[in-house]
Protein backbone atom coordinates (compact mmCIF):
# COMPACT_ATOMS: atom_id res chain seq x y z
CA UNK A 1 0.00 0.00 0.00
CA UNK A 2 1.46 3.43 -0.91
CA UNK A 3 2.27 6.29 2.40
CA UNK A 4 -0.23 7.98 3.32
CA UNK A 5 0.94 11.42 5.05
CA UNK A 6 -0.39 13.82 7.78
CA UNK A 7 -0.51 17.22 8.00
CA UNK A 8 -2.08 18.75 10.96
CA UNK A 9 -3.11 21.86 8.99
CA UNK A 10 -2.50 22.16 5.34
CA UNK A 11 -3.11 24.78 3.24
CA UNK A 12 -4.11 22.62 0.09
CA UNK A 13 -3.02 19.14 -0.43
CA UNK A 14 -3.02 19.07 -3.42
CA UNK A 15 -0.32 22.26 -3.73
CA UNK A 16 1.62 20.30 -0.67
CA UNK A 17 1.80 16.56 -2.18
CA UNK A 18 4.80 17.46 -4.06
CA UNK A 19 7.13 17.94 -0.47
CA UNK A 20 6.72 14.05 -0.24
CA UNK A 21 7.33 12.99 -4.03
CA UNK A 22 10.95 12.59 -3.85
CA UNK A 23 12.33 9.60 -5.34
CA UNK A 24 12.24 8.11 -8.37
CA UNK A 25 9.64 5.47 -7.17
CA UNK A 26 7.29 7.78 -5.41
CA UNK A 27 3.86 6.39 -6.69
CA UNK A 28 0.81 6.19 -4.78
CA UNK A 29 1.37 8.89 -2.25
CA UNK A 30 -0.93 10.42 -0.33
CA UNK A 31 -1.21 13.51 2.00
CA UNK A 32 -4.59 14.60 4.02
CA UNK A 33 -5.39 16.90 6.59
CA UNK A 34 -8.40 17.57 8.78
CA UNK A 35 -7.86 21.37 8.51
CA UNK A 36 -7.66 22.42 5.04
CA UNK A 37 -7.51 26.40 4.63
CA UNK A 38 -6.84 27.36 1.22
CA UNK A 39 -8.54 24.90 -0.39
CA UNK A 40 -9.02 24.70 -4.30
CA UNK A 41 -12.12 23.55 -6.61
CA UNK A 42 -12.56 23.31 -10.47
CA UNK A 43 -11.77 26.16 -12.54
CA UNK A 44 -10.25 28.25 -9.82
CA UNK A 45 -13.38 27.72 -7.39
CA UNK A 46 -12.38 27.70 -3.55
CA UNK A 47 -13.28 24.53 -0.90
CA UNK A 48 -14.32 26.12 2.07
CA UNK A 49 -13.74 23.18 4.84
CA UNK A 50 -14.53 24.02 8.81
CA UNK A 51 -11.54 22.23 10.60
CA UNK A 52 -11.22 19.26 12.22
CA UNK A 53 -14.59 18.02 10.33
CA UNK A 54 -13.75 17.29 7.36
CA UNK A 55 -11.07 15.62 5.02
CA UNK A 56 -9.08 16.96 2.19
CA UNK A 57 -6.58 14.16 1.02
CA UNK A 58 -4.37 14.02 -2.38
CA UNK A 59 -3.34 10.97 -4.06
CA UNK A 60 -0.79 10.93 -6.68
CA UNK A 61 -0.75 8.31 -9.18
CA UNK A 62 2.07 8.04 -12.09
CA UNK A 63 0.28 9.04 -15.41
CA UNK A 64 2.27 5.25 -16.94
CA UNK A 65 -0.33 3.31 -14.54
CA UNK A 66 -3.34 4.28 -16.70
CA UNK A 67 -3.80 4.10 -20.34
CA UNK A 68 -7.14 6.07 -20.24
CA UNK A 69 -7.52 9.22 -21.52
CA UNK A 70 -8.10 12.19 -19.10
CA UNK A 71 -11.83 11.99 -19.19
CA UNK A 72 -12.20 8.43 -18.98
CA UNK A 73 -9.49 8.38 -15.84
CA UNK A 74 -11.27 11.54 -14.26
CA UNK A 75 -14.65 9.40 -14.64
CA UNK A 76 -13.28 6.40 -13.41
CA UNK A 77 -11.86 8.42 -10.10
CA UNK A 78 -15.16 9.62 -9.59
CA UNK A 79 -16.82 5.88 -9.80
CA UNK A 80 -14.01 4.37 -7.22
CA UNK A 81 -15.24 7.86 -4.76
CA UNK A 82 -18.64 6.99 -5.23
CA UNK A 83 -18.64 3.52 -4.73
CA UNK A 84 -16.55 3.90 -1.48
CA UNK A 85 -19.23 6.11 -0.12
CA UNK A 86 -22.01 4.03 -1.22
CA UNK A 87 -20.79 0.99 0.37
CA UNK A 88 -19.64 2.97 3.55
CA UNK A 89 -23.25 4.35 4.47
CA UNK A 90 -25.83 1.48 2.44
CA UNK A 91 -27.04 4.56 0.77
CA UNK A 92 -27.59 5.52 -2.90
CA UNK A 93 -25.02 7.68 -4.34
CA UNK A 94 -24.88 9.41 -7.43
CA UNK A 95 -22.45 11.03 -9.38
CA UNK A 96 -23.47 15.03 -10.95
CA UNK A 97 -21.44 15.42 -13.76
CA UNK A 98 -18.05 15.58 -14.37
CA UNK A 99 -17.31 14.56 -10.88
CA UNK A 100 -19.34 15.89 -7.97
CA UNK A 101 -20.37 13.22 -5.45
CA UNK A 102 -24.29 13.72 -4.23
CA UNK A 103 -25.88 11.91 -1.59
CA UNK A 104 -29.63 12.94 -0.95
CA UNK A 105 -29.31 15.99 -3.38
CA UNK A 106 -26.41 17.18 -1.60
CA UNK A 107 -22.53 17.44 -2.78
CA UNK A 108 -20.62 15.97 -0.10
CA UNK A 109 -17.38 15.56 -2.21
CA UNK A 110 -16.03 17.73 -4.51
CA UNK A 111 -12.87 16.36 -6.81
CA UNK A 112 -9.99 17.99 -8.50
CA UNK A 113 -7.80 16.32 -10.32
CA UNK A 114 -4.59 17.96 -11.59
CA UNK A 115 -1.46 16.80 -14.30
CA UNK A 116 1.75 17.83 -12.78
CA UNK A 117 5.26 16.64 -13.91
CA UNK A 118 6.86 16.64 -10.37
CA UNK A 119 11.16 15.40 -10.05
CA UNK A 120 11.01 14.16 -13.71
CA UNK A 121 7.92 12.47 -13.10
CA UNK A 122 4.46 12.79 -14.62
CA UNK A 123 1.58 12.90 -11.86
CA UNK A 124 -2.18 12.59 -11.73
CA UNK A 125 -2.91 14.95 -8.58
CA UNK A 126 -5.99 13.94 -7.42
CA UNK A 127 -7.62 15.61 -4.51
CA UNK A 128 -10.92 15.16 -2.59
CA UNK A 129 -12.68 17.08 -0.39
CA UNK A 130 -15.19 14.68 1.88
CA UNK A 131 -17.37 16.46 4.32
CA UNK A 132 -17.82 14.09 6.87
CA UNK A 133 -18.96 15.80 10.06
CA UNK A 134 -19.38 19.42 9.04
CA UNK A 135 -23.47 20.45 10.36
CA UNK A 136 -23.58 24.23 8.73
CA UNK A 137 -24.12 24.99 5.57
CA UNK A 138 -24.70 28.63 5.98
CA UNK A 139 -23.07 29.72 2.12
CA UNK A 140 -23.54 26.56 0.06
CA UNK A 141 -27.04 25.67 0.15
CA UNK A 142 -26.26 22.20 -2.09
CA UNK A 143 -23.70 21.14 0.52
CA UNK A 144 -24.12 18.64 2.79
CA UNK A 145 -22.03 16.26 4.85
CA UNK A 146 -22.28 12.48 5.75
CA UNK A 147 -23.32 13.43 9.13
CA UNK A 148 -26.18 15.73 7.83
CA UNK A 149 -27.05 12.89 4.97
CA UNK A 150 -26.64 9.67 6.96
CA UNK A 151 -26.57 10.63 10.67
CA UNK A 152 -23.90 8.63 11.02
CA UNK A 153 -20.67 10.01 12.94
CA UNK A 154 -17.71 8.59 11.48
CA UNK A 155 -14.16 8.43 13.44
CA UNK A 156 -12.57 10.61 10.93
CA UNK A 157 -9.06 9.11 11.10
CA UNK A 158 -10.57 5.49 10.68
CA UNK A 159 -12.60 7.03 7.50
CA UNK A 160 -8.83 8.63 5.73
CA UNK A 161 -7.07 5.00 6.31
CA UNK A 162 -9.79 2.98 4.89
CA UNK A 163 -9.99 5.71 1.79
CA UNK A 164 -6.67 5.63 1.17
CA UNK A 165 -6.37 1.79 1.14
CA UNK A 166 -9.56 1.70 -0.85
CA UNK A 167 -8.56 4.11 -3.79
CA UNK A 168 -5.15 2.40 -4.53
CA UNK A 169 -6.78 -0.86 -4.87
CA UNK A 170 -9.05 0.42 -7.24
CA UNK A 171 -6.42 2.79 -9.02
CA UNK A 172 -4.27 -0.54 -9.54
CA UNK A 173 -6.99 -2.30 -11.54
CA UNK A 174 -8.65 -0.12 -13.73
CA UNK A 175 -11.33 -1.71 -15.95
CA UNK A 176 -11.79 -1.15 -19.55
CA UNK A 177 -12.93 1.64 -21.07
CA UNK A 178 -16.77 0.44 -21.88
CA UNK A 179 -17.04 -0.96 -17.98
CA UNK A 180 -16.14 2.60 -16.98
CA UNK A 181 -18.17 4.41 -19.21
CA UNK A 182 -21.40 2.02 -18.52
CA UNK A 183 -20.53 2.73 -14.33
CA UNK A 184 -20.51 5.96 -14.75
CA UNK A 185 -23.86 6.05 -16.73
CA UNK A 186 -25.62 4.00 -14.43
CA UNK A 187 -24.60 6.28 -11.35
CA UNK A 188 -25.16 9.67 -12.84
CA UNK A 189 -27.17 12.15 -11.43
CA UNK A 190 -30.46 13.29 -12.51
CA UNK A 191 -29.98 11.07 -15.45
CA UNK A 192 -33.42 10.35 -17.40
CA UNK A 193 -34.99 13.02 -15.30
CA UNK A 194 -36.40 15.88 -16.02
CA UNK A 195 -34.16 18.60 -14.65
CA UNK A 196 -33.41 22.76 -15.40
CA UNK A 197 -30.64 24.01 -17.06
CA UNK A 198 -29.14 27.46 -17.23
CA UNK A 199 -27.11 27.72 -20.99
CA UNK A 200 -26.21 31.52 -21.61
CA UNK A 201 -27.89 32.73 -18.85
CA UNK A 202 -31.34 31.60 -20.04
CA UNK A 203 -33.24 28.65 -18.33
CA UNK A 204 -34.58 25.20 -19.88
CA UNK A 205 -35.82 22.05 -19.03
CA UNK A 206 -34.09 19.02 -20.73
CA UNK A 207 -33.38 15.33 -19.84
CA UNK A 208 -29.54 14.15 -19.24
CA UNK A 209 -29.35 10.99 -21.61
CA UNK A 210 -26.05 10.35 -21.04
CA UNK A 211 -21.89 11.56 -20.68
CA UNK A 212 -19.68 10.26 -23.61
CA UNK A 213 -15.71 9.28 -23.43
CA UNK A 214 -15.08 12.79 -25.11
CA UNK A 215 -16.38 14.14 -21.49
CA UNK A 216 -19.15 15.48 -22.97
CA UNK A 217 -22.78 15.40 -21.72
CA UNK A 218 -25.37 14.87 -23.74
CA UNK A 219 -29.16 16.34 -22.79
CA UNK A 220 -32.57 16.12 -24.74
CA UNK A 221 -33.50 19.86 -24.34
CA UNK A 222 -37.11 20.90 -24.33
CA UNK A 223 -36.49 23.34 -27.15
CA UNK A 224 -33.37 22.62 -28.55
CA UNK A 225 -33.46 18.99 -28.89
CA UNK A 226 -30.28 16.49 -28.43
CA UNK A 227 -27.21 18.30 -27.70
CA UNK A 228 -23.89 17.99 -26.33
CA UNK A 229 -21.91 20.04 -23.58
CA UNK A 230 -18.44 20.39 -21.94
CA UNK A 231 -17.91 21.77 -18.20
CA UNK A 232 -19.04 25.02 -17.98
CA UNK A 233 -21.21 25.51 -20.88
CA UNK A 234 -24.21 24.27 -19.01
CA UNK A 235 -25.21 24.62 -15.61
CA UNK A 236 -27.79 21.79 -13.89
CA UNK A 237 -30.01 24.28 -11.40
CA UNK A 238 -32.03 20.71 -10.57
Amino acid sequence: MGQLFYQKESPSTNDEISQFLLYDNSDFIALHTFNQTKGRGQYGNTWISTAEKNLAYTLAVKTQNSTLSDFLFNYYTAIVIRDFLANLTENIVKIKWPNDIILKNKKIVGILIEKRKINQSNYYIIGSGINILQEEFDDISKAGSLLTQTGIQFDLKEFALNYHTFLIEKLKNIPSEEEILEQFNENLFRKDEISVFEINEERQNGIIKYADEKGELWIDLENDGLKSFYHKEIKLLY
